[in-house]
C-alpha cells in the first residue's frame, strides 16, 4: 500500500475518533442551557452523558461481531451512517427523552471507530512507526443544537472519506486461497458461528492475562481523571471566577485540548523512539512492553503533580485562573503521553486477539468514564475539588 494512502487512512481513522469524542464532550459547556430548555438539572444531564459513555464502552460487543459478518469496511461505514442519523435526531430533539435516547444510540457506535481504527492502523503500519471549546463558543452565540449539526457535518465528511480510502480486509491481506475463503464464508452463515461471534466471553476472557487487565485498568483510571476534569470544569470555574457565559468557561478547554495535542505528538514520537532503542539493546529483538517505558514519566510524574496543583489551587482559591489552566494543560499532556503507550501496547500485546483486547480495554475505560462523568460534580459539592482530584490522581 503506498505511503500516501496510509496517510489518508490515518487521517480518516483519526477524524472519526475525533468526531465520536466530540459527541461525548461537546455538550459539556452547554449543559446548563440544555438542562434549562428541557426543564431538568445539569446533574441529570451528566447522568445521561454517563449513559452515552457506557453505551460507547459496550458497543464493541456489537461491532466486533459485525466486522466479522459484514467485513470491517462495511461495518465501519454502517457505524458512521448510524452516527450521522442519531446526531441529526439529537439536533432536532423536542424533549429530554428523545434527546437522551438518540444520544445513547449514537454512543452505541462509539468504540467501533476506535477498535476498528486501531486494528486498521496496526495492520497497515509497522510496529515501530505507529471539541469542548467549540461547544462553549456555539452555545454563547447560538443554540446548543448547532453543536450537533456541526457533529453531523463532521461525521458526514468522515463517511465520504471512509468510503473512498478505508480498505477492506481483502485489500490488507490477499494471502487466503479460494478454498479457504469459501470455507470462511460458509462458517459465517452458520447459526452457531453467529452465536459465538456475539458471545461477550471472547472479549472478557482476555482479562485473565494480568498484563492485559492491568493495562486496561490503568486506562480506566486515566479516563476517570480526564472526564472528571472535562465534566466539572464549568461548574467549578463559573462560581469561583464569577463567569456568566459558556464562552469564557468553554475557552478553558483549550488548555487540556492543547495538552492532548502536544502529548499525542510528542508521546507518539517518544514511544517509537523508545521501541527502537530497546530493539538495538537486544540486538534486533522487539517486545510489545517496550512501549510502556515511554509513558512512565507522564504516568508517575506529570499527571499526579498536575492533578494536585489543579484541584488544590481551585480549592484554596490560589493562583487565580492562570495556575489551574496551566496545570490542566500539563494534565492533558500527561494523559495523552500515558494513553499513547498503553493504547499501542494493547494493540500489540496479543496480535492474534488484537480486536478483542482493544474492545476489552474500551469496555473498562468507558465504565470508568461514565462513573466519573456522573459522580464528579456531586462529589466535588460534598468533599471539595481538592480532595476529589486527589482521589482521581
Amino acid at each position: 500500500m503506498p505511503t500516501w494512502r496510509k496517510c489518508m487512512i490515518l487521517f480518516v481513522v483519526s477524524w472519526m475518533t475525533l468526531a465520536v469524542t466530540f459527541s461525548s464532550t461537546s455538550l459539556l459547556p452547554a449543559t446548563p442551557e440544555i438542562a434549562a430548555e428541557f426543564g431538568t438539572s445539569p446533574e441529570t444531564l451528566n447522568i445521561t452523558n454517563a449513559g452515552v459513555l457506557l453505551a460507547m464502552g459496550f458497543s464493541s460487543l456489537i461491532w466486533g461481531p459485525m466486522n466479522n459478518l459484514m467485513g470491517r469496511r462495511n461495518a465501519y461505514n454502517l457505524a458512521i451512517l448510524i452516527l450521522c442519523a442519531c446526531t441529526a435526531c439529537t439536533a432536532v430533539s423536542v424533549n429530554l427523552r428523545m434527546f437522551t435516547a438518540f444520544r445513547v444510540l449514537s454512543g452505541l457506535t462509539g468504540t467501533s471507530f476506535m477498535v476498528s481504527g486501531q486494528t486498521i492502523l496496526a495492520d497497515i503500519f509497522e510496529p515501530v512507526v505507529r471539541g469542548p471549546c467549540i461547544g462553549g463558543i456555539i452555545v454563547t452565540f447560538a443554540s446548543w443544537r448547532i453543536i450537533y449539526w456541526l457533529q453531523l457535518a463532521m461525521t458526514g465528511l468522515g463517511l465520504v472519506l471512509s468510503l473512498v480510502f478505508v480498505p477492506s480486509i481483502h485489500e490488507e491481506s490477499r494471502s487466503s486461497s479460494d478454498d479457504e475463503e469459501k470455507q470462511k464464508q460458509k462458517e459465517k452463515r452458520s447459526f452457531l458461528h453467529l452465536i459465538s461471534l456475539f458471545n461477550p466471553v471472547r472479549i472478557l476472557r482476555q482479562y485473565v492475562y494480568p498484563n492485559i487487565f492491568l493495562c486496561d485498568f490503568t486506562c480506566g483510571l486515566l479516563s476517570t481523571y480526564m472526564y472528571a476534569t472535562l465534566t466539572s470544569a464549568r461548574s467549578v470555574f463559573n462560581p469561583r471566577f464569577n463567569l456568566t457565559t459558556a464562552l469564557v468557561s468553554g475557552l478553558f478547554y483549550l488548555a487540556p485540548g492543547g495538552g492532548f495535542l502536544i502529548g499525542s505528538i510528542v508521546g507518539g514520537r517518544l514511544s517509537d523512539r523508545t521501541v527502537r532503542k530497546y530493539i538495538v539493546r537486544r540486538g534486533g529483538v522487539r517486545l510489545p512492553q517496550d512501549r510502556l517505558n515511554s509513558g512512565l514519566i507522564t504516568l508517575l510524574g506529570v499527571l499526579p503533580v498536575s492533578a494536585l496543583v489543579y484541584g488544590w489551587t481551585l480549592q484554596e482559591q490560589k493562583g487565580g485562573m492562570v495556575v489551574p489552566i496551566i496545570s490542566a494543560f500539563f494534565g492533558g499532556w500527561g494523559l495523552m503521553g500515558s494513553f499513547n503507550s498503553l493504547n499501542t501496547y494493547a494493540a500489540e500485546a496479543l496480535p492474534q486477539k488484537r480486536s478483542e483486547v482493544i474492545a476489552g480495554k474500551y469496555i473498562i475505560q468507558y465504565i470508568f468514564s461514565a462513573g466519573s462523568s456522573a459522580l464528579v460534580v456531586p462529589i466535588i459539592n460534598r468533599i471539595g475539588v481538592g480532595w476529589t482530584f486527589t482521589i482521581c490522581m
